[in-house]
């Protein structure tokens, strides 16, 4: 059930990646705020998380590097990539959706629930969320908006 959902939002993920213009990279709102390129990596890289949650019984933040692809394109192949092996790790018996995960930082548990509850607050629910930041930045740099879930208010 969650397959059909998690290619609708990679498909929008997509069409907010193809937005952003090469030269604009690095900006970014606010000092404390990510590049544009920073941003679009993680975006790009949410469905490896998926692959981790499903693959993995644990991840460890301290072995974790993001991913700093520099052109659009790398950042689109490795959200498709990332995605076709996400839905495969996500054709699992529903009673592996209720083990136990856990996301550590070091000796440090971070978090420490039922899969299904990481896939939607780690993954799923991440893929809005950093669209949405983009979409503001989006804004600020005068770049229409696209679509989502209804039309935006640039393509009515």
């Amino acid at each position: 059930m969650l397959i059909p959902e998690f290619q609708y939002e990679v498909t929008l993920t997509e069409k907010f990646l193809r937005r952003i213009p090469e030269g604009k990279m690095e900006w970014r709102p606010h000092p404390k705020s990510m590049t544009i390129q920073a941003l679009a990596n993680h975006l790009a890289e949410i469905p490896q998380w998926v692959i981790a949650i499903m693959e993995k019984e644990e991840l460890d933040l301290d072995e974790y590097s993001a991913s700093a692809d520099k052109r659009i394109e790398e950042m689109v192949k490795l959200l498709r990539e990332g995605a076709s092996s996400a839905e495969a790790a996500l054709r699992k018996p529903d009673e592996a959706y209720q083990d136990i995960w856990k996301l550590r930082k070091g000796e440090h548990t971070l978090i420490e629930m039922p899969r299904m509850n990481v896939l939607r607050t780690l993954a799923f629910n991440q893929l809005p969320h950093h669209r949405a930041q983009l979409g503001v930045y989006f804004r600020l740099l005068d770049i229409p908006v696209p679509s989502t879930y209804g039309p935006s208010a640039d393509e009515v």
